[in-house]
C-alpha cells in the first residue's frame, strides 16, 4: 500500500536478495552471518510504518565474493538482476549495485552494466577489501568508471582483517564499523581520491563514524605536522607522504575541512542530539541524509531513530526538511517522479 503522505527518504536500507541469502547460506564463512526476515513486501510495510516514501536498498557485510572469483561475479550478476526487478515491480525501492571486489577488472564490467543496462541507483562498496581501503592504487580503475558515470557510491562498514581477534565482550560492528568507516574515509581524503575523481559521489554510513569528532585532530595533524612542520620536527612528513600532502606544498586545516564537506553523511544508528550536532558541524546541511539500516537495525530502533530525529535539538525542521528528504532527491533524481 503506498500512502501518500510519506515522504521521508531512506539511503541506508538493506536487502536480503533471494540469490545473496542463498549463498550466505551455503558458504563456510567461518563465522555466524546474521539473516534478517526480510522481503520486499516487509520492506514496505516497514516503510509505511514510518512515514518512508522511498528506500535505496544495498547488499550489507560480506558482500557478494565469498572466496571465489568466478562465483562472485555470477553471484553479483544475479543480485543486480534481481534488484533492478524488484525495482521494476515496487519503484518505491532502488537499488545500488554489488560487485564482486575485491576482482577489480570484474568489478569494472558489472559496475559498467549495472549503471549502464539495468540503471541502478548507484554502487553500494564495502570500505575495503582483504585489508586494502578504498583509496588504495588498485582500485583507481573502478574508480574512474564510477567517476566517469558521476556515480553515488554508498560506502558501507566491514571489519578489518586487523581487529577480528578484539573482544570486548560485545559484537564487533557495535564499534569497528564506525571506526571503519572513519578509516575508510581518512583513506580516501588522504589519497587526494576526493578530488582525483571528483564527480563520484561518496556517502558515508553512520554520519561518517567519528570522521565528525576527529575531523579537527586529523585537520590539524594534516597541517602542522605533515605538511608544514617545524624545520626540526620533520618525522611525519619525511615518514608519511601521501597524494594530498605532495599535491599541496601547504595543506591547511581549512582545505582538509572543505575536503570533508565534499562527503555526504547518513544518519543510520547516529540520531541523537549529540551525534547530529557532530554531523552537523563538520558536514554540508545539504548532504546529510536519513537512514535506517533496517533490517539489520531492528524496528524497535528505528521507532527510537525517528523518535530523536523529530526533535529540534537533534534537528531543527528547516534541516530536518532537507535530511528526511530533499537532499536525497538531489542526490536521486529519479525518485522525484515516484515519490511526487
Amino acid at each position: 500500500m503506498t500512502r501518500t503522505k510519506s515522504h521521508r527518504i531512506d539511503v541506508h536500507c538493506h536487502s536480503l536478495l533471494p540469490s545473496y541469502k542463498k549463498a550466505l547460506q551455503e558458504a563456510d564463512l567461518g563465522v555466524n552471518v546474521r539473516l534478517p526476515r526480510w522481503s520486499p513486501e516487509l520492506a514496505l510495510e516497514m516503510m509505511d510504518r514510518h512515514d518512508i516514501a522511498a528506500s535505496i536498498t544495498s547488499i550489507s557485510v560480506p558482500g557478494t565474493h565469498l572466496g571465489d572469483d568466478g562465483k562472485a561475479k555470477d553471484l553479483a550478476r544475479r543480485c543486480n538482476d534481481e534488484a533492478a526487478a524488484m525495482t521494476q515491480r515496487h519503484p518505491r525501492l532502488g537499488a545500488v549495485a554489488t560487485l564482486p571486489l575485491p576482482n577489480v577488472e570484474l568489478a569494472c564490467r558489472e559496475a559498467e552494466r549495472a549503471l549502464d543496462q539495468l540503471g541502478a541507483d548507484g554502487v553500494g562498496l564495502l570500505t575495503g577489501y582483504h585489508g586494502k581501503y578504498l583509496g588504495h592504487a588498485d582500485y583507481d580503475e573502478l574508480l574512474a568508471v564510477l567517476n566517469d558515470r558521476s556515480a553515488v557510491v554508498l560506502i558501507h562498514p566491514a571489519v578489518h582483517p586487523s581487529t577480528r581477534a578484539v573482544t570486548l565482550g560485545v559484537p564487533n560492528f557495535v564499534l569497528e564499523y564506525p571506526f571503519d568507516t572513519t578509516r575508510a574515509a581518512t583513506n580516501l581524503l588522504f589519497a587526494d581520491v576526493l578530488e582525483r575523481f571528483p564527480n563520484i559521489k561518496f556517502v558515508l554510513s553512520h554520519g561518517g563514524g567519528t570522521l565528525p569528532f576527529l575531523a579537527w585532530r586529523i585537520a590539524a595533524i594534516a597541517t602542522w605536522q605533515m605538511s608544514q612542520p617545524p624545520e626540526d620536527e620533520r618525522f611525519l612528513k619525511d615518514n608519511f607522504p601521501t597524494a594530498l600532502t605532495k599535491k599541496y606544498p601547504v595543506v591547511t586545516t581549512d582545505l582538509v575541512y572543505a575536503l570533508l564537506k565534499r562527503f555526504w553523511y547518513d544518519t543510520a544508528l547516529v540520531p541523537d542530539q549529540a551525534a547530529m550536532g557532530a554531523v552537523r558541524v563538520l558536514a554540508d546541511e545539504n548532504r546529510i541524509l536519513f537512514g535506517s539500516d533496517w533490517p539489520y537495525a531492528y524496528e524497535v530502533i528505528v521507532d527510537d531513530e525517528v523518535k530523536r530525529l523529530n526533535d529540534e535539538a537533534a534537528l531543527p525542521p528547516e534541516v530536518r526538511a532537507r535530511v528526511d528528504r530533499l537532499n536525497a532527491l538531489e542526490l536521486f533524481p529519479r525518485l522525484k517522479t515516484i515519490v511526487a
